[in-house]
C-alpha cells in the first residue's frame, strides 16, 4: 500500500464505525517497536527494508542507544481490506517496568490491544501486567505470539516441538485471562449474596453451591485466545512475516477442495489429514500422526529456512520462489546475508502487516461498540456508584455510547497525559516546502542582493584611490563595520530559540467534535457535577463568564493535532472516536484531566499505575544563581512524566521521585538537556526507610537463646539510656514499658504506651489508606456539623475496613480496641493507631459515620476544653509518627496507648490562697498571672475572676499555651515509650523477576546474595533452558543491580525490579556484642557487619545528625622517609 495523504485520513476520522484505536502491549524485548514498524511500513511512511532497524517510533535518542521505548506514541494508520477502508489509531507502549505509567495512559484512551508474546520466553512478569491493565480497562485484547524464527535458528526445535511449545504459550496466556475473569465472577457473586443476605431470602447452605453455579453459568468463551477464533496470529516481526490460520485455510481450501470453514476449525487442534481417505480425521496425538497445523503451516516454514538461510541452496530456493509466485530483486538473491533473501521471500508470501491488521479490523471492537459497562466505570470517580449521579450526568452515557459528531452532542475529551515537544517541531514552525513561484521570487531577491553587493564594493573601491594613503583606515573599519552588522544578524535569529517547549495533551474524543480555538471546562479530579449543576444556571457554556466553581476552570483548545510519531500535522477540527493531540492547555492540565462542553460531565477515574514512585533524589543546580531554572524545570518535567513526582522537602532540597533506576535516569537527561538546559547535581538516591517495634526477641544475634533475666537486662538498658541526660521529675518510665510525662508548667501529664501492631493490621492499614483519609474527610465534616452525602459503597468499604481490623486486632490485650481508635498518623491516615485507653473519657468514635444518629448528641455533650486539648493530642501523635527516634523516618505498625491524660488544676482551693495568688499575679506581672489562668478549670472561681479582668488573655493561654506544651509533651511521651521497646528498622522491597538461562544461573544467584536478596523459588520453563527466579531485593542494595547482573552474566540475564513491601531488618540496630563469640562475629574487624545499623547511621549522617562512629579506625604511628632507609 502507498503513503496515504492527510485528506484521506481526515476522511476516514468522520466514520467512527471503522476507526479501530489500539495499542501494542508487551514484556520488554518481546518486539512490539518492531511490529509497529512493519505496520507502519506497510503506509509507505518508512521502508519496507528499514522495519525493524529503524524503530521508527521511538523518536528519542536514549530510547535508540538503549533499545527500548521509554514512551507511548500514536500513529494513525490507513488498510483497505476488500472494498472496506478503515483507520487504525496505533500507540506503541514501553514494555519496561519503569515506564509502566506511560501503558496506563496507552491502555485508557484505546478500545484493543494487540498484546505481543515472545515465542521463547513465553509469559513475563509484564505481560501479565499488561493484560491486567487492559482487563482493568474494560479493553479487548488479540495475541500476536512473535520471534517463531527463535524456535527454528536458536532452540533448533523440530515443527511438531515447535507446535507442543507453542500451544503450552497459548495455555499460559489464557491462564492469565482465566484468572482474571474468575476473580471478577466470584466479586459479582460475593455482592449478590450481601444483596440477598440483606433480604433475607437466601441461607448460608446456598451459598457453595451458588459460587460454582456463577463459574459454571458465566459465559468465557470470547475471553481466550485460540488460532480458529482468528484472534492469534504466529510471526517474526524482524523478518517480515506473519500469518493467522484464516490465511493457510483459504490458500488449502482451494488447493485441497475443502471447505475453508472446515479447515478454519481443524487447522489448530489434534487433528490429522488422512491421505489414503482424503479425510480430515481426530485424534492425530493418540495415532502418532502428525498434526495438521504441523503439516500444512510449520514444515513449509521450516523447510524455507533451511533452505534460505540454513543449508544455502540456490535451487531449491528458486524452487520455492516459482512456486510461491514471489518476485525477487537481484540484488537481494546475491546478498551475502541469508536473512534479506528470507524477509524479502517471506514479506510477499505472508506479510506480517496485512496479518495483524487484518485480524485488527476483524477482531477489535470500534469506538460505536464501547459497553455500558465500560462507560459506567469511567464515569464513577471514587467511592461514588453510577445511579447515584445527577440525572443530567446519566443522560451523558448515551452520548457516549452513540460517540456522536452531531452539532448538539457534548463535547467530552479526556487528556492522559501531557506530552512535550520542541517549538520547532510544531506544524506551524515547520519550515514548508517550496513553491515554483517562492523559488523565482527568491531567485529575484538574490540578484539583486548581489547586485547592491557589487555595486556597494565598486564604491568602496573608488573611495580607496581618492583617499590614498589614508585608506587602509576607512578598509578596517569598513570590514568592522561589516563584522558587526553579521554578528547581529547571527545573533537575531537565536533569540526565539530560547522559547521554552510546547505541551501538546496526548487525548482521545469521546463525544462530539473537537474544534480549534473552542473553549471548555477543565473537571478536576474532585469536581462534583451536582454541586457545578447547582451553582451554574442550565444553558451556561465555557464561553460565557463562569462563576467560580470548586475544581472547574475553562481553558481554550488553540491547536488540534493529528498524531503521525515522530511529527504532528495541524488539523481544524477532530471529530469523536478518534486520538488526537490538543495544544494550549499547559496552564489549565498538569497531567491528566477531563474536558468538556458540559458541566454535567464528571471526571473521568483516576488512571492505574501498576509501579508506584520509590526512587528518590536531591537535585541542585552546579551554579547556585541558575536556581531559578532548575524550578521551572522541574515543574516542566512533573507535567511532562505522568509518574515522576516533584517535591520541595522541610531541608528545602528539591527532591525528584521515579519509579526506577532507568525512569530516573531518563528524568536527569530531560532535565539537563530540555527542561532546565543547565548543569545539576543530583544527590545518591535517597533511600525510604521506616522505624517501628517490635515483641521481645528470643534469641540474639548469634541464634542464641536469650533468658528471661538477659531480656529484662537489656528493657532496662534501653530505658536507663533514654532517661540519660534528661529530668526525671517530668520523665518517669515504668518497668512494664509505660512512660510517663509531665508538661514543664506541670499543668498536664500523659502517660503513653506503644505496642507493636500485627502484620497483617498494618498491610490493612496501608492498603486502605485512601479510604482513612476519606473517612477523616468525613469525621471532619460531622465535627463542623455540615451536611455531608456519603454514598452507600464508601459506608461499605469503611465497614469492611473496620471489620478487617477486628478480625486482626484479637487477644486480651486489644480488647474493644477498634471501638477506641483516637486517629491514624502520620498525616492522618497512615500505618500507625492512637488508642483512647484513658479511664473515663468517652470520646466520638472515628467510626461515627457508621452511626451517625447516636454520636452527634454524645460530640455535643462532650466538654469544649477537652476537645481542643484532645485536638493537641492528636497532633503530638502526627509529629511523633511522621519522624521516628532512630533516624527521623515514618513510624509503621505501632500503635501508641495513652493510658493517663491529667490537666493538672493549681493546688488553690482557699479562697485566701486564691486572693494571695491574684495579688501576686498582678505585682509580679502579666506572664504568671497568665499560666494560672489558663491552669484554672473553667468550675472554680479563680478562672471566673481573672477572666472578668482578662477574658481575652485567659482564652488565648487556654488554646495557646496549654495547648502548645501538651503537643510537645505528646510527641515526646511517644518517642520515649518507642525507645522503651526493641527498636527495628524497615527497608522498601522490590520483588525481582529473573530470566535466565542454566549456564549463568550460579553468577545470578551470588550477585542476589552480595547484595542480600532472597531467592524466594526457581522454575524452569518447559520446553527451554531457561530458568525464572523470584527473589526480594531491598531497595537499598538495588542500585546498579541491573548493570552487575548484565555484566556477570554477559546479557544473559535482565531482571524486572517492582516495589512490593515492607519488610522488618531482623537485626537490632543497637544490639552491642558482650562475649568472645559474638565480638568476633560482629565486633569491629568482623566480616559481617549489622546491617540495620548500617542503614540507620547512613540515613543519619544524610540528615546531619549525630552518628556514633570512630573518625581513625585502626591508626598506626607514622613513620618518616628518614626511619624507612
Amino acid at each position: 500500500m502507498g503513503h496515504t495523504g492527510l485528506e484521506k485520513i481526515v476522511a476516514l476520522q468522520r466514520n467512527p464505525a471503522n476507526i479501530r484505536n489500539l495499542c501494542i502491549l508487551a514484556h520488554v524485548d518481546h518486539g512490539k517497536t518492531t511490529l509497529a514498524d512493519c505496520l507502519v511500513a506497510s503506509n509507505g511512511i518508512i521502508s519496507s527494508r528499514l522495519a525493524g532497524k529503524l524503530r521508527y517510533l521511538d523518536s528519542r535518542e536514549d530510547e535508540q542507544i538503549r533499545g527500548i521505548t521509554m514512551k507511548s506514541s500514536a500513529i494513525s494508520l490507513h488498510y483497505r481490506t476488500g472494498d472496506q477502508e478503515y483507520l487504525l489509531n496505533l500507540i506503541d507502549s514501553p514494555g519496561h517496568v519503569d515506564f509502566s505509567s506511560e501503558v496506563s495512559t496507552a491502555v485508557r484512551l484505546c478500545d484493543g490491544a494487540i498484546v505481543v508474546v515472545d515465542a521463547v520466553e513465553g509469559v513475563c512478569p509484564q505481560t501479565q501486567v499488561v493484560l491486567r491493565q487492559a482487563w482493568l480497562e474494560n479493553i479487548k485484547p488479540v495475541l500476536v505470539i512473535n520471534k517463531i524464527d527463535r524456535l527454528i535458528m536458536e532452540l533448533k526445535l523440530t515443527s511438531q516441538e515447535a507446535y507442543t511449545h507453542l500451544q503450552k504459550i497459548l495455555e499460559q496466556v489464557n491462564a492469565v485471562t482465566g484468572t482474571l475473569f474468575t476473580s471478577k465472577v466470584l466479586e459479582e457473586r460475593a455482592e449478590k449474596e450481601k444483596e440477598e443476605e440483606k433480604e433475607g431470602e437466601k441461607t448460608s447452605s446456598d451459598q457453595v453451591y451458588d459460587w460454582s453455579a456463577g463459574l459454571e453459568e458465566a459465559d468465557d468463551s470470547h475471553l481466550y485466545f485460540s488460532p480458529d477464533q482468528g484472534n492469534v496470529v504466529f510471526a517474526s516481526a524482524i523478518d517480515g512475516w506473519g500469518f493467522s490460520v484464516q490465511q493457510f485455510a483459504h490458500i488449502y481450501s482451494q488447493r485441497m477442495g475443502i471447505k475453508a470453514e472446515v479447515l478454519l476449525r481443524t487447522l489448530w487442534g489434534d487433528f490429522y489429514l488422512n491421505a489414503k481417505a482424503k479425510r480430515i480425521m481426530k485424534g492425530a496425538q493418540a495415532k502418532g500422526k502428525k498434526p495438521l497445523f504441523v503439516q500444512l503451516v510449520l514444515d513449509n516454514i521450516w523447510s524455507l529456512y533451511d533452505a534460505v538461510v540454513t543449508r544455502r541452496d540456490k535451487e531449491k530456493v528458486d524452487k520455492v520462489v516459482k512456486s510461491l509466485g514471489v518476485k525477487l530483486m537481484a540484488r537481494d538473491s546475491r546478498h551475502s546475508d541469508a536473512k534479506v533473501l528470507l524477509t524479502a521471500i517471506c514479506s510477499q508470501w505472508l506479510p506480517v502487516s496485512q496479518a495483524v491488521l487484518s485480524m485488527v479490523c476483524e477482531k477489535l471492537p470500534s469506538p460505536l461498540d464501547i459497553t455500558a459497562e465500560r462507560v459506567e466505570k469511567l464515569m464513577s470517580v471514587g467511592m461514588r456508584r453510577f445511579d447515584s449521579l445527577p440525572e443530567q450526568t446519566q443522560d451523558l452515557k448515551e452520548a457516549f455510547l452513540q460517540c456522536s459528531s452531531g452539532r448538539d452532542a457534548p463535547v467530552i475529551v479526556f487528556v492522559s497525559k501531557m506530552f512535550a515537544v520542541d517549538s520547532k517541531a510544531l506544524p506551524q514552525n515547520r519550515p514548508r516546502p517550496l513553491t515554483q513561484e517562492d523559488i523565482a521570487q527568491r531567485r529575484e531577491l538574490a540578484r539583486q542582493r548581489h547586485a547592491n553587493k557589487m555595486a556597494a564594493d565598486q564604491t568602496a573601491e573608488e573611495n580607496t584611490k581618492d583617499l590614498g594613503h589614508k585608506g587602509s583606515m576607512p578598509q578596517e573599519e569598513l570590514s568592522t563595520a561589516k563584522l558587526e552588522s553579521l554578528t547581529l544578524k547571527d545573533s537575531k535569529p537565536d533569540e526565539p530559540e530560547e522559547q521554552r517547549e510546547t505541551f501538546v495533551a496526548f487525548a482521545r474524543v469521546y463525544s462530539g467534535v473537537v474544534k480549534k480555538g473552542q473553549r471548555v471546562f477543565v473537571l478536576g479530579p474532585k469536581y462534583d457535577p451536582a454541586q457545578g449543576l447547582r451553582m451554574l444556571s442550565e444553558n451556561c457554556s465555557a464561553s460565557d463568564c463562569v462563576p467560580e466553581v470548586p475544581h472547574l476552570s475553562c481553558c481554550s483548545m488553540e491547536s488540534i493535532y493529528l498524531l503521525m510519531g515522530r511529527e504532528l500535522e495541524e488539523l481544524e477540527d477532530m471529530p469523536a472516536g478518534n486520538v488526537v493531540g490538543i495544544g494550549g492547555l499547559e496552564e489549565c492540565v498538569l497531567k491528566s484531566a477531563t474536558l468538556s462542553s458540559s458541566p454535567a460531565c464528571p471526571p473521568f477515574t483516576s488512571l492505574n499505575f501498576e509501579a508506584m514512585p520509590i526512587v528518590r533524589v536531591a537535585i541542585e543546580p552546579k551554579h547556585p544563581s541558575e536556581m531559578p531554572k532548575l524550578v521551572r524545570g522541574m515543574r516542566l518535567l512533573n507535567q511532562a512524566d505522568p509518574c515522576a513526582e516533584v517535591l520541595i522537602q522541610e531541608t528545602g532540597e528539591h527532591v525528584l521521585v521515579t519509579a526506577g533506576e532507568v525512569h530516573l535516569q531518563r528524568c536527569l537527561d530531560d532535565l539537563r538537556d530540555r527542561f532546565a538546559k543547565i548543569e545539576i547535581c543530583a544527590s545518591k538516591p535517597i533511600i525510604p526507610f521506616r522505624e517501628t517495634v517490635v515483641r521481645p526477641p528470643k534469641v540474639d544475634m548469634v541464634n542464641e537463646e536469650m533468658g528471661k533475666q538477659q531480656k529484662v537486662a537489656i528493657i532496662h538498658q534501653v530505658k536507663e539510656e533514654a532517661l540519660q541526660g534528661r529530668s526525671s521529675d517530668t520523665l518517669h518510665v515504668d518497668p512494664s514499658g509505660l512512660v510517663t510525662v509531665t508538661t514543664p508548667n506541670r499543668l498536664g501529664t500523659i502517660g503513653v504506651r506503644a505496642i507493636p501492631l500485627p502484620q497483617e493490621v498494618t498491610c490493612v492499614l496501608e492498603s486502605n489508606s485512601e479510604l482513612i483519609r476519606t473517612l477523616e474527610q468525613i469525621n471532619m465534616s460531622l465535627r463542623e456539623e455540615k451536611n455531608l452525602h456519603v454514598s452507600l459503597a464508601t459506608q461499605e468499604a469503611i465497614t469492611g475496613l473496620k471489620a478487617q481490623l477486628e478480625k486482626g486486632l484479637q487477644g486480651r490485650k486489644w480488647r474493644n480496641a477498634v471501638e477506641r481508635i483516637w486517629a491514624f498518623g502520620p498525616r492522618r491516615y497512615g500505618p500507625n493507631i492512637l488508642l483512647n485507653s484513658v479511664e473515663g473519657y468517652e470520646r466520638p468514635s472515628v467510626w461515627q459515620c457508621l452511626s451517625r444518629n447516636d454520636n452527634v448528641g454524645e460530640a455535643r455533650a462532650h466538654p469544649t476544653a477537652l476537645r481542643d486539648f484532645d485536638n493537641s493530642i492528636i497532633s503530638g501523635f502526627q509529629l511523633a509518627t511522621l519522624s521516628g527516634p532512630m533516624c527521623e523516618e515514618p513510624l509503621m505498625g505501632v500503635c501508641f496507648s495513652i493510658e493517663r491524660w491529667d490537666i493538672h488544676p493549681p493546688q488553690n482551693q482557699d479562697s485566701l490562697e486564691e486572693d494571695h495568688i491574684f495579688h501576686q499575679s498582678l505585682a509580679e506581672g502579666k506572664q504568671d498571672g497568665d499560666i494560672e489562668a489558663t491552669s484554672q478549670p473553667e468550675g472554680t472561681a479563680s478562672a471566673l475572676s481573672q477572666a472578668r479582668f482578662r477574658p481575652e488573655a485567659a482564652t488565648v493561654d487556654s488554646c495557646g499555651q496549654v495547648s502548645g506544651q501538651l503537643i510537645a509533651a505528646m510527641k515526646e511521651a511517644c518517642r520515649h515509650a518507642f525507645q522503651a521497646q526493641p527498636q527495628r528498622l524497615m527497608a522498601a522491597m522490590y520483588t525481582c523477576e529473573i530470566m535466565t538461562t542454566a549456564e549463568v544461573l550460579g553468577r545470578v544467584y551470588g550477585v542476589l546474595g552480595k547484595r542480600e536478596g532472597r531467592v524466594l523459588h526457581e522454575e524452569m520453563k518447559e520446553g527451554t533452558d531457561m530458568f525464572i527466579i523470584k527473589a526480594i531485593l531491598p531497595v537499598a542494595e538495588s542500585f546498579g543491580f541491573a548493570d552487575e547482573i548484565r555484566k556477570r552474566t554477559s546479557g544473559l540475564a535482565s531482571p524486572q525490579l517492582v516495589f512490593s513491601h515492607w519488610e522488618i531488618i531482623s537485626s537490632d540496630p543497637y544490639w552491642v556484642p558482650t562475649t568472645e563469640e559474638e565480638y568476633l562475629h560482629f565486633g569491629e574487624k568482623a566480616d559481617s557487619a549489622n546491617q540495620a545499623l548500617k542503614y540507620m547511621n547512613a540515613v543519619r549522617r544524610r540528615k546531619g545528625l549525630y552518628v556514633e562512629e570512630k573518625i581513625v579506625e585502626h591508626a598506626e604511628k607514622q613513620r618518616t622517609l628518614s626511619k624507612n632507609k
